[in-house]
């Protein structure tokens, strides 16, 4: 096997690159794909691109990974270029390799992608104020009204059945009767809270399948930092991280914006008191997402957009749940108790959620 040095220059041979690679190092703080920065010499001038090493360990076919993401964002370029706008910032650029193809496989089979660097532009790990979630949450509808004729059911499912929360309950169940941890005795009421709640699992799921709610191209990994925020004027320009786009629920990217950016305390907080979910952040992200929708969404799916945001915050705490109960192999750990801590913040805000149901209703039906 070759050495990370050696694999990057393979990589680098393998695109069609239009001046001298420079290779600047390691790339944000992404925690799945291993991103570096490369500086093309231009005889004095200098194009920054993307070079990314895809993790096969999460996305098992990067091959249909890739095949997504090559549709969405020509179909992405071609609207936005009808609307006037600037493709080069508004959507990613895939730069195809020699063969052709939207990735490279180098001699160790890992599979390479290129993007052109969006310039001018910065996402954020942490919400600055309510504009930054504003402009979150519009550039979020704006991906569903630039896609809203976008075909969802030819694209792949690159991560198979990754928001059936119904399909989470059946998992769930299992490891609380495996109780492979000896740990489901400790964790009695966080269990009821799940189980009591096992009808609601299945409701937008048969929703779709009555086809009450559309299936739409989405994104599912609906956080700020997927966004890049223009450094003058402050808004949403274009959406990133790609990899997870796939046929789905738009209650669902709504909902997960909800649950990770309204809530008034972080995903681990320990003093549950200090968890709750924000309407006045509802109320700032809904304003920006349905202006962005542009229109798009139907009637039911603005009804159902407050059972998204509950769905998404249970069934995320059923997995921290899950994961606890089977000895914390799926998501990383920093202390004793770390998973069933962030099942505790999930199911708070659950609760909170229940409690101010009218108020959420009211917010996205004004």
């Amino acid at each position: 096997m070759k050495s990370i040095e050696e694999r990057l220059n393979e990589a680098l041979e393998g695109f069609p690159l239009e001046g001298t690679p420079e290779l600047q190092g390691k790339y944000g703080d992404g925690h799945i794909n291993f991103t570096y920065l490369v500086h093309l010499n231009r005889g004095g001038t200098i194009k920054r691109m993307i070079l990314q090493q895809m993790n096969k360990n999460i996305f098992k076919n990067p091959v249909e990974v890739m095949e997504n993401i090559l549709g969405v964002t020509s179909h992405l370029r071609k609207k936005i270029v009808e609307r006037g706008g600037d493709p080069e910032r508004e959507t990613l650029n895939v730069l195809c390799a020699k063969n052709g193809k939207p990735f490279f496989i180098d001699s160790d089979g890992e599979y390479w992608r290129m993007y052109d660097f969006i310039e001018g532009a910065t996402c954020y790990n942490q919400v600055a104020g309510d504009e930054d979630f504003y402009q979150s949450g519009y550039a979020f509808g704006n991906f569903q009204n630039l896609l809203a004729d976008y075909p969802a059911e030819t694209l792949h499912e690159t991560i198979p059945q990754f928001h059936d929360t119904e399909k989470r309950f059946r998992d769930f169940k299992k490891a609380v009767d495996a109780d492979v941890m000896g740990r489901a005795a400790s964790v009695q009421k966080e269990i009821e809270f799940v189980l009591a709640r096992e009808a609601e699992a299945s409701v937008l799921g048969n929703m779709l399948a009555k086809g009450e709610l559309p299936l739409r191209v989405t994104h599912n990994d609906t956080k700020l930092n997927n966004i890049m925020i223009d450094d003058k004027t402050r808004q949403g320009i274009c959406v990133i991280d790609l990899d997870t786009v796939m046929p789905g629920l738009s209650v669902h990217d709504f909902g997960d914006s909800i649950r990770f950016g309204a809530s008034t305390a972080e995903e681990d907080e320990v003093d549950l008191d200090k968890v709750s979910c924000s309407m006045h952040l509802l109320e700032v992200y809904n304003d920006g997402f349905q202006k962005g929708c542009q229109g798009r969404l139907t009637d039911t799916e603005i009804e159902m957009l407050p059972m998204g945001a509950k769905m998404m915050t249970y069934e995320c705490g059923m997995r921290f749940l899950t994961d606890y109960l089977e000895g914390d192999h799926y998501f990383q750990i920093h202390r004793k108790n770390h998973n069933l801590d962030r099942a505790r913040t999930q199911f708070k805000l659950v609760a909170d959620m229940e409690q101010k149901w009218d108020t959420m209703m009211k917010i996205v039906k004004r």
